[in-house]
């Protein structure tokens, strides 16, 4: 015998392509859907930020092995901005 549960999901796999639209504009609408959506990407844009983080860091030891200090591209720098005044 099967659970009401189950016997109610299997009579819902079958949906006409008109109840998959209205379903799917249903859905669009919902503050809920809204307020995950957004949650997603904010947690998302963090990740990505930390991952930005991590290849810098990941760089700048490589630069550091290399020898290269800040006080050598501040030099560079104050170089390209002289040679932008003139």
């Amino acid at each position: 015998m099967m659970q009401k549960g189950l016997k109610d999901n299997m009579a819902k796999e079958f949906f006409t392509d008109e109840q998959v639209d209205a379903e799917i504009e249903r859905l669009k609408k919902s503050p809920h859907v809204k307020l995950a959506r957004r949650e997603e990407a904010v947690r998302n844009r963090r990740r990505q930020y930390m991952y930005q983080l991590r290849f810098y860091e990941k760089k700048g030891k490589e630069l550091e092995l290399a020898g290269i200090t800040m006080e050598m591209l501040n030099c560079i720098s104050a170089e390209e901005d002289d040679y932008d005044g003139e």
